[in-house]
């Protein structure tokens, strides 16, 4: 009786378990799909900001005021992509433990399943993380919030050297061509320090949930 009564248990379970494996699986696509369009989208928006002031560069006189308000949007822009960037790769995260969470459930269904979703045959985080085979420095500067970020600093920089420029017209070309290459650098290590603060914060979080 007691097993008559476990069966449709354990098979309501798996067929649960399945249908969770499948939604997360179209949740990891779509975080790489959004991933992929906003990148895109702040990529076309530069390039297309960068023909249209190449376009202007003979008209001084409508070219400083393009240029004034053009940079600072495509900044913002590039600051929102990234902070969204951030965090779809902790959503792919989450999502990821729970496929890594299914699996395991699926190895104890017998001794095929388990040679069948071994960890080795699985995906991080069942199997060394990229962190681990690249080091957490080299992990987190090759992400696409890191390039997109890498990018937006450089936006920011030059508009730094062409403040310097305007407001200081004596000043060698030198010297704003600097602070440019200051403020980009500036700015990257903060982008880079966010992004790891982030995955940081998300891991104590996750820790302390299932902690309780």
């Amino acid at each position: 009786m007691a097993g008559d009564t476990e069966k449709p248990c354990d098979a309501a379970l798996l067929s649960a378990m399945t249908t969770e494996h499948f939604v997360l699986q179209s949740a990891i696509g779509s975080t790489y799909t959004e991933a992929s369009a906003r990148s895109t989208l702040y990529v076309m928006a530069l390039s297309s900001s960068l023909v249209a002031i190449g376009f202007l560069a003979d008209k001084p006189g409508v070219l400083v005021p393009f240029i004034a308000i053009v940079l600072p949007t495509l900044f913002v822009l590039g600051l929102f992509t990234v902070v969204r960037l951030v965090e779809t790769s902790l959503e792919n995260m989450h999502y990821l433990h729970g496929v890594a969470r299914i699996r395991a459930y699926y190895r104890g269904l017998g001794a095929e399943a388990a040679r069948q979703f071994t960890p080795e045959s699985g995906r991080w985080p069942e199997i060394i993380s990229p962190a681990e085979r690249l080091g957490s420095i080299l992990a987190f500067l090759g992400t696409t919030a890191s390039m997109i970020a890498a990018i937006n600093s450089a936006v920011a920089g030059v508009g730094v050297a062409l403040l310097v420029q305007a407001f200081a017209t004596s000043a060698p070309l030198w010297l704003a061509a600097c602070c440019g290459v200051a403020a980009t650098v500036v700015l990257s290590v903060l982008f880079y320090r966010f992004q790891r603060w982030r995955f940081a914060d998300d891991d104590d979080a996750r820790s302390a949930v299932s902690g309780r």
